[in-house]
């Protein structure tokens, strides 16, 4: 998971310019400005409401006409920021509905920080207090709350499954989010989710069974170089649950897929982008 050791290990000092140089990336490069997805057919706005006895604020972009495949996206430790709000619109480019959610919602309103520097400035302890809150139980409870406001939404088409997909600590999230709503959630992906496999009898890959989804799991490599059974772990568990998973160690470290991170690798990012796209295609 993403603690205090991955930030020792990773290139140290990642500033605001050199996010800035990140957001050229490909898509992202039009995405990079608040409103700028109307230049792509989009429309977006920030949105709160009711989730787990608190207000949940979350960003909400979609394609302007129709209706679309919803999808859920769990931001890493440092929560809803910039860079989330660029990959949502990539993924609407697409024609899904995203709605990126504030994981600390119960404490603070996002952005709790502009970027990762931030978070590695900060410490992670600051957030402990507001991420213990995000158990299996509440992960649950706000999972459904999310999904029935979805449902909800005249741009979402509810004949279509609903996607997941988290980073970080959001990779457990996502299968939580599967087994909160199995019949609404279709499709899961976790990139470089920390405790996937724990001992705990709500741990991720114990709960399998209880979802109706696709998987991806994309691990990290330094993660996997830590626990290396934790992947077949996770193969057997879908296997016995009789759910379709792809679980592939990719070629980057913790946070290697998102733009910001210290340990942001383009061209893995990339391949776990395509492999994202073809989960929901399957699945949704």
């Amino acid at each position: 998971m993403c603690e205090q050791d991955h930030v020792t290990t990773m290139r140290a000092g990642l500033s605001r310019r050199q996010f800035g140089a990140f957001a050229g990336l490909g898509a992202l490069a039009a995405c990079a400005t608040p409103n700028a997805g109307a230049a792509a057919g989009l429309a977006e706005r920030k949105v709160t409401f009711p989730a787990d006895g608190a207000t949940m604020d979350a960003f909400w972009v979609h394609p302007r006409d129709g209706r679309h495949p919803a999808v859920i996206l769990w931001p890493d430790i440092a929560g809803l920021r910039p860079v989330f709000e660029m990959m949502a619109r990539r993924l609407a480019t697409q024609g899904f509905a995203v709605l990126v959610l504030n994981p600390y919602f119960r404490d603070r309103p996002a952005p709790q920080f502009a970027d990762f520097a931030a978070i590695m400035e900060a410490g992670f302890a600051t957030v402990a207090p507001w991420r213990a809150k995000n158990d299996a139980a509440g992960v649950t409870r706000t999972a459904r709350d999310v999904v029935a406001w979805l449902d909800g939404q005249p741009q979402v088409d509810t004949n279509a499954g609903i996607g997941t997909q988290g980073y970080c600590m959001g990779g457990p999230y996502t299968v939580w989010t599967a087994a909160a709503a199995p019949t609404r959630v279709k499709a899961a992906a976790s990139f470089h989710g920390g405790g996937l496999v724990t001992d705990a009898p709500t741990s991720p890959h114990a709960v399998l069974d209880d979802t109706q989804a696709q998987f991806l799991i994309a691990i990290a490599q330094d993660d996997d170089a830590k626990a290396p059974g934790d992947k077949d772990t996770l193969r057997q568990a879908a296997q016995a649950a009789g759910r379709p998973a792809i679980v592939e160690v990719f070629a980057g470290d913790h946070g290697w897929t998102v733009a910001d991170s210290p340990a942001y690798a383009e061209a893995e990012a990339e391949r776990a982008w395509t492999a994202l796209l073809a989960l929901y295609e399957r699945a949704l």
